[in-house]
């Protein structure tokens, strides 16, 4: 009789691969599904992990060419694409096998291939070559993640037309790209190449960029990356995409709410309007396993599904759809199930873009609050009046923080800054914990850091900031 796992983690993604390895620590017997050559998911292999290697280089080759001089370094940069692409690949290579390290300490067993959930307790593995292999398991946690979502008539071949996978790893700088879609990996990916020398033009069908953040840091990021080349074109919809006879594209754009068509012409076309859940060959049909109106999984509150023994977490569930929330839901999921009781805090999950500067958020924005008819005060603190920004070249943006007008407790914060990704963090455990404006301002920061706005908007919450 063959072995029975306590759990089987299908997908090897942020939330799964750390579900696996917190549930083998817990004692458990482990098994993972994983159907591509390496583990780690989208985001380390197509995702996350590579666009920052590429943001990081790109950054620097931006600034060599242009700030260096400020700070007294005179050089010429020179481009060597392939060696960037190189440094990405490395990057990635470190990163999966990194997790293939983790399962084997953790005495995790890996199966290769696709998984699917004929019955409760049995996991089908389908091997892209030989026989399949059912896995008998006490308990299934479905973590397959989530796929680009594609437009009505527009194939993306990953050439021409392609998605965030393509435009990692484009062989030359293409020296038009159009991005469809203003959200976050439009923008990331778009700044990548603009950096390297491409035009690129934004076509965003609302009437705005990065919709859920706030909208006076979503009208200063638009004004930051504009001032570095970046056009936008809102209101706007991508009907159609043809391929020329001299390599280029032509695409057709319509006003969103209707009228006459226009037409621009790109060397590339990056589809980046968002990301939908994979389920597809996990045979949940079949298994009774409910889905919403929206294609993901439903879970309750200890995202369990309607079939017992059934979990499922990630970009596959409701929620949004980051890395570090999936993460969360693994390393709770895993303690559920061995009888703890952890929980996930949904109004403190931080979000970054990773432009430059770069963007970071958590918990309520303005417009959410004033939605909601609550009564809140904001501090705002620019990195124009901040000492290290100064010496760094590094002014552009500011730190807000809204903090309820009655307790003083915190409810949102948004940053833009070089670094704003590390800084957000300390807003992120001061309302975990929840902390007021006045604590985070009374509390010590070391000098000189850019983290000084932070307090220094935390008291603009209060009696006003110092150095302002």
């Amino acid at each position: 009789m063959a072995d029975t796992f306590d759990l089987t983690v299908i997908g090897s993604g942020p939330g799964g691969y750390v579900a696996a390895i917190r549930a083998a620590q817990l004692g458990m017997k482990v098994a993972v599904v994983e159907k591509w050559p390496t583990f780690g998911g989208t985001c380390l292999n197509i995702g996350c992990i590579p666009s920052k290697a590429l943001l990081h280089a790109s950054e620097l080759f931006e600034e060599a060419g242009h700030q260096f001089r400020q700070f007294g370094i005179d050089v010429t940069p020179q481009l060597n694409l392939k060696q960037m692409l190189a440094h990405k690949d490395d990057t990635v290579t470190a990163n999966v096998s990194g997790i293939e390290f983790l399962f084997k300490k953790n005495k995790i067993t890996t199966f290769r291939g696709t998984g699917s959930i004929p019955a409760e307790g049995k996991v089908l593995v389908t091997p892209e070559s030989g026989a399949p292999t059912t896995i008998e398991t006490k308990n299934i946690l479905i973590a397959t993640g989530s796929v680009p979502i594609s437009l009505p008539g527009i194939e993306i071949d990953e050439n021409k037309v392609v998605s965030s996978t393509g435009a990692l790893a484009f062989q030359e700088v293409p020296k038009r790209l159009l991005v469809i879609g203003g959200g976050i990996i439009g923008l990331e990916l778009g700044s990548v190449w603009g950096r390297l020398g491409a035009k690129v033009q934004v076509v965003e069908f609302l009437d705005r960029i990065l919709p859920g953040l706030d909208s006076e840091a979503a009208r200063q990021t638009q004004r930051n990356l504009t001032k570095q080349g970046m056009e936008f074109k809102l209101s706007t919809k991508v009907t159609a995409i043809e391929k020329q006879g001299d390599g280029s594209v032509r695409a057709r754009l319509e006003p969103a709410g209707g009228g006459e068509a226009t037409f621009a012409e790109a060397d590339a076309v990056l589809v980046a309007v968002g990301r939908k859940p994979f389920t597809e060959g996990l045979g949940l049909e079949g298994a009774g396993v409910a889905l919403d109106e929206r294609g993901r999984v439903r879970t309750d509150q200890q995202f369990r599904t309607n079939v017992p023994g059934i979990y499922a977490i990630g970009d596959v569930v409701a929620g949004a759809m980051l890395a570090h929330k999936a993460m969360d839901e693994g390393h709770a999921v895993a303690e559920i199930i061995a009888g703890q009781q952890p929980h996930v805090n949904y109004g403190t999950i931080p979000s970054v873009m990773y432009t430059s500067p770069e963007v970071a958020w958590v918990g309520k924005s303005e417009d959410e609050l004033k939605a909601a008819g609550i009564e809140y005060k904001a501090g705002k603190f620019p990195f124009t009046a901040n000492g290290r920004a100064k010496a760094m070249l590094a002014t552009q943006g500011y730190v807000k923080i809204l903090a309820d007008v009655a307790t003083d407790r915190v409810l949102g914060a948004q940053i833009i800054a070089k670094n704003a990704g590390e800084m957000i963090h300390e807003i992120v455990v001061l309302m975990e914990f929840s902390g007021s404006a006045e604590d985070l301002g009374r509390t010590t920061h070391a000098h000189p850091t850019l983290s000084e706005a932070v307090k220094e908007a935390a008291l603009m919450c209060g009696d006003g900031a110092i150095h302002i």
